[in-house]
């Protein structure tokens, strides 16, 4: 890494410490709810707003980079605030900091949904099943509306599915974005984005190829690693490796990644998978600490501790490789329409793929009678009509369950 720092004359941070970065990132992973959007809305209230660490422009420009790559958004704008701040122990401080609450609570919550039993503990794991199914709809809602606003993207979406249900699995997922991404370049070209300006990090053109080479080589050789050597631990880190690199749009979409990788393989069982997504509403920090509690509860070792410590660097660490391999030819490459439109057919194909994953398995796993549907839309009006809080939601969700266990 290079030592240019933001220019001072336009309003940017000056440099501070990792210590600074650290305290800052552990307020909002203390206190951020409500997934990505919200987190970004966090992010300004506590770093531009209030601590001035980057104006208005520039972090708008951080946001629009988020969204570009895949890798989970918020995380991401936050290690970018971080490397701007404090450098890259300033990055790595503000990951740790936003990140440990939810995976500590999470991981504990492994522990202790392991020793629910009765109609109680029942209730609760499927009340937690129920509400993914509204925050997932909400999610496909909130995305179809920015992403899909068109007929072109629209179809883009509808294609996605179909792809889906013909090439099941991981393959069937990225041929999907593929594929988005080519009818992008070709049907989306007509909606010229607007350029924010221009921001520096200390990140140099060298230490940007580095890391890019880095993400593809960890792409490509872990598999043929995990192949070779029939190592469990290098085959959890490939799975949750690559359901790291394959998210566009963050968030939720790691979602249907995620069953592939763990349910299909039967890592784990889908009443587990289903309830630990449930519980990661009810916690603030970034959703792919889920991971966290994926890998605490594999069947197979590595699990527990050593299993969340794996699956959580593993999803985090390609969309920091890709952050930082980007960053030193983000400003160049973003001005070009055809990147545009490749990124607008990629994003519409997420949509087509969480909307199939909200049927398959979420839907299908959870509404099993009228009452579990009747909780599960109960949920969505609270969501989008009230505006509720997530977590406000999942114990909604969890009581509505005990009740349903009793009944």
């Amino acid at each position: 890494m290079t030592d240019t720092t933001t220019s001072q004359d336009e309003n940017q941070s000056t440099r501070g410490s990792a210590g600074e970065v650290f305290a800052a990132f552990l307020k909002l992973g203390l206190t951020s709810f409500g997934g990505p959007i919200a987190h970004l809305g966090y992010f300004r209230d506590e770093l531009v707003l209030r601590r001035k660490w980057i104006d208005d422009k520039g972090y708008a420009d951080l946001v629009a980079l988020s969204q570009f790559l895949p890798g989970p958004a918020s995380s991401q704008v936050g290690f970018a605030l971080g490397l701007l701040r404090g450098g890259p122990l300033g990055a790595l401080a503000a990951w740790t900091a936003f990140t440990l609450p939810s995976a500590i609570l999470l991981v504990l919550f492994a522990y202790g949904a392991a020793a629910f039993g009765g109609p109680i503990g029942g209730g609760i794991i499927t009340g937690l099943k129920i509400v993914a199914v509204a925050i997932v709809a909400q999610a496909v809602w909130g995305m179809a509306r920015n992403l899909c606003p068109d007929r072109e993207r629209a179809t883009i979406a509808l294609g996605a599915v179909l792809i889906i249900v013909l090439v099941a699995g991981a393959l069937g997922q990225v041929a999907a974005i593929a594929a988005g991404a080519v009818a992008g370049l070709v049907f989306c070209r007509n909606h010229q984005a607007e350029i924010t300006r221009h921001i520096e990090f200390p990140v140099s053109r060298l230490f940007g190829a580095i890391s890019l080479s880095l993400f593809i080589a960890l792409l490509v050789g872990l598999p043929i690693v995990t192949s070779a050597t029939s190592s469990q631990g290098f085959s959890v880190f490939d799975s949750f490796y690559r359901a790291g690199s394959l998210v566009f749009g963050g968030g939720h979409v790691v979602l249907p990644l995620l069953e592939t990788e763990v349910v299909q393989r039967g890592w784990v069982s889908h009443d587990q998978f289903l309830a630990g997504y449930g519980a990661a509403q009810a916690v603030p920090g970034p959703l792919f600490t889920f991971a966290a509690y994926l890998g605490t509860v594999l069947e197979q070792a590595p699990n527990g501790f050593a299993g969340a410590g794996i699956a959580l660097i593993a999803i985090f660490l390609p969309g920091f490789l890709i952050l930082l391999g980007v960053i030193p030819f983000w400003d160049s490459f973003r001005k070009r329409e055809s990147a545009q439109a490749l990124m607008r057919g990629a994003n519409a194909a997420v949509v087509g793929i969480l909307g199939a994953a909200l049927y398959d398995p979420v839907f299908t796993s959870a509404i099993v009678g009228p009452r579990q549907f009747a909780l599960a839309l109960t949920c969505f009006v609270l969501l989008m009509a009230w505006k509720a809080a997530p977590w406000i939601v999942v114990l909604v969700a969890a009581a509505g369950g005990v009740l349903i266990g009793m009944g």
